[in-house]
């Protein structure tokens, strides 16, 4: 069976989810979950584990669903007026699309970095705090003590220390992700989105992103979606293999990259098509 072709032919297909990663602890779970942009469908019947202080990564051919998926966490497609959705997705044991859930706040749990590096027209000090700010904290050292931790975090306190007062806006295009990531893990989150987050960056900003990534790992659940077959085989623990908006196969990353279950996904590793 050509699990490709039947997507592309409008099947339904099962999908393979290796049982080491069943095994993992998860920080979120994907419930049969689908999605439609009016009478088109998205989205179709993904059901996959996020584990708990591990790297994710959603790679697929370009859209495939990755970003669709990733925004669906944290509800950013609610914005969408023709969207709907079937399934669910348990944050913790919460569903994050039961009645009642204060989207605000749900945000807050899952901290989100986009593609483009998109810092406040503001300073450094008032993007990193931001977060802190909208919930009414005025306290001056609490906020500082905040910035300073978050900076450190997103490695980038030893470059801008000292220039805190001036605008986020003035930073290289690495520095801005670095403050954007700043800015998402100040609330402290527990899952971080990340939506091809070097795809606008040189290579050594990439290569700070990705080691930033390495040591955020385990404090909070990183879930990200990339299109460098490289860099996903170097940062991720987990990897997820999409296909026209259906779950292909999801395994430890060395598995996936070396010895996948499908020839389906060994074709797209290997780069023989996509």
């Amino acid at each position: 069976m050509n699990r490709l072709k039947a997507i592309a032919d409008g099947q339904d297909i099962e999908s393979v989810v290796h049982d080491e990663v069943l095994s993992r602890e998860p920080v979120l779970t994907i419930q049969d979950f689908s999605l439609y942009y009016g009478r088109k469908q998205a989205l179709h019947h993904i059901t996959m584990p996020i584990a708990k202080g591990l790297v994710t990564a959603l790679v697929g051919p370009s859209g495939c669903g990755k970003s669709t998926l990733l925004r669906s966490v944290n509800r950013m497609n609610d914005l969408i007026d023709s969207v709907s959705i079937e399934g669910d997705m348990v944050l913790g044991k919460d569903s994050i699309f039961a009645p009642g859930v204060d989207v605000i706040q749900l945000r807050k749990r899952m901290g989100m970095v986009f593609q483009k590096p998109n810092p406040f027209p503001m300073s450094i000090f008032e993007n990193v705090v931001y977060p802190l700010r909208i919930d009414g904290e005025r306290n001056k050292s609490t906020l500082m003590q905040v910035c300073e931790q978050s900076l450190r975090g997103a490695a980038l306190w030893d470059e801008v220390k000292d220039r805190l007062g001036e605008s986020g806006l003035g930073l290289s295009g690495g520095q801005q992700q670095r403050l954007c990531i700043a800015r998402a893990i100040a609330s402290d989150p527990e899952v971080l989105l990340l939506d091809e987050p070097c795809s606008a960056l040189d290579p050594i900003a990439t290569s700070k992103i990705e080691d930033l990534i390495e040591k955020l790992k385990g404090d909070y659940s990183i879930l990200i979606v990339t299109h460098n077959m490289q860099q996903a085989s170097r940062i991720s623990d987990h990897t997820a293999f999409m296909y026209l908006g259906r779950l292909v196969e999801m395994g430890p990353t060395s598995t996936i990259f070396t010895r996948p279950k499908l020839q389906e996904t060994e074709d797209y590793i290997t780069g023989r098509f996509g």
